[in-house]
């Protein structure tokens, strides 16, 4: 007699329900709350066999040609899921988080697979890189987008993106900050947050910066000790009527740049405490100046001139080596709702790490565009479900649920009729 369904899954068939009618085949409709409860369950493993083992046995061909050949779109889940974090999560109080997780690959036919800078690895090793974001409250983060980065490698060799399944829209070259900036503006027509926070991989870029304020956002993102500046009451000398030789194209500042790094040497710094973790609480010493970074217009020289107003912020923990922000907050902030909010970028690696060890987000052993993309919002949307478990039925988790939802699943599943628009669908179902 099959043992009795974990008290979590009661609740799964009323959340996933909305997500369901944007599968437009029954075919979809079946396989996909299976993957996600697979993704969900205690399985040490969530590549496609032992996956199929836990929710569908002996129809790992189902299940793999559901997320690999199935041409289900993305799009309407991710919007629907953007939805649901606004629910869980959003509001003034809220920030989004910019970031990006690298999937250690070997071999070079997976999609985007390539030699690039791994932060989960800490060095340069094999992998693809997807840019994420991820809204966060209360200590509390939900992810929102997870789109791949392909290197040059991959931009400049037009069979190899064939051979992966690329779609046309996403051959061109992109950087990861564009990615992001496409990816924020998708989800703001869904959620609302009071700050956007990144690291110093997409803050020292000044085009990315100008982007988030242009949007009219407030941000606060990670740049390296080299970042110029300019004193914050720097002007901009009139170039003068009369002069000798060439005719200057830009007027001076008058005052000097200098880097963050030496700017904040001479600043008062102070011993904060920022948040209380579960090893009691975290502090380091911080010190913010109000500035003009130098990223305005070009001189002559190829020098940035004064551009928006900002503060620089540095950072020094014990036995370790001083980090550096820079913040648009306006001019009154205190150091303590600088350091407070800056500090805020945290919760992307529990979701990174979350995404990873229980929904198994890097288990994928699929090579496509297509496969990678759907596994990754089932991900998303594994995780969400979870996080929605552990704010209203934290009760519910305990409990071992694989063989329970291996004996609901291992006796006669209903298989839907084949999908008539789907050969490769009719193919599988007419099958043994």
């Amino acid at each position: 007699m099959p043992r009795s369904l974990p008290p979590w899954t009661r609740h799964f068939p009323t959340w996933f329900a909305p997500f369901l009618t944007h599968f437009r085949h029954r075919a979809g409709r079946t396989w996909a709350p299976l993957y996600v409860r697979g993704l969900c369950s205690g399985a040490s493993r969530k590549s496609m066999q032992p996956l199929a083992a836990v929710v569908a046995p002996g129809k790992e061909d189902h299940l793999q040609h559901f997320i690999t050949d199935s041409p289900w779109p993305t799009r309407p889940l991710e919007t629907l899921l953007a939805e649901r974090a606004q629910q869980m999560l959003g509001g003034k109080d809220a920030v989004l988080i910019i970031d990006d997780t690298c999937l250690t690959k070997f071999g070079t036919k997976s999609v985007g697979v390539a030699r690039q800078y791994s932060g989960q690895v800490g060095k340069i090793t094999s992998c693809q890189c997807l840019v994420s974001l991820t809204l966060a409250q209360h200590e509390v983060p939900v992810p929102l987008a997870l789109r791949l980065f392909l290197p040059q490698d991959w931009t400049s060799d037009p069979a190899r993106l064939q051979a992966a399944g690329v779609p046309m829209e996403h051959q061109q070259p992109q950087t990861k900050w564009a990615l992001a900036l496409q990816e924020l503006d998708r989800v703001r027509e869904h959620v609302t947050f009071g700050m956007v926070l990144a690291d110093a991989g997409y803050g020292v870029t000044a085009q990315f910066r100008h982007a988030l304020t242009t949007r009219g956002l407030l941000w606060s993102v990670g740049v390296t000790r080299t970042q110029t500046v300019y004193p914050k009451d720097v002007r901009l000398i009139p170039i003068p009527k009369f002069f000798r030789g060439r005719r200057p194209k830009h007027p001076t500042p008058s005052e000097d740049r200098q880097s963050v790094e030496d700017v904040l040497k001479g600043a008062a710094w102070q011993h904060l405490v920022w948040r209380h973790g579960t090893k009691g609480p975290l502090s380091g010493r911080f010190a913010a100046v109000y500035v003009r970074l130098a990223d305005g217009e070009e001189n002559a020289q190829g020098q940035h001139l004064p551009g928006q107003a900002a503060w620089i912020i540095g950072e020094q923990r014990r036995g370790e080596e001083r980090k550096y922000y820079v913040c648009n907050l306006p001019e009154n902030t205190s150091l303590s709702r600088l350091v407070e909010v800056t500090k805020r970028r945290w919760p992307c690696e529990l979701t990174h790490r979350e995404l990873k060890d229980e929904v198994g987000l890097d288990h994928f052993e699929g090579r496509s565009w297509q496969g990678l993309h759907h596994h990754a919002v089932l991900c998303m949307l594994a995780l969400t479900f979870l996080q929605w478990l552990r704010l209203t039925q934290p009760d519910d988790l305990k409990g071992d649920t694989v063989p329970a939802i291996r004996a609901e699943v291992a006796g006669d599943l209903p298989l839907p009729p084949p999908c008539q628009q789907c050969r490769a669908c009719t193919a599988l179902f007419s099958g043994p």
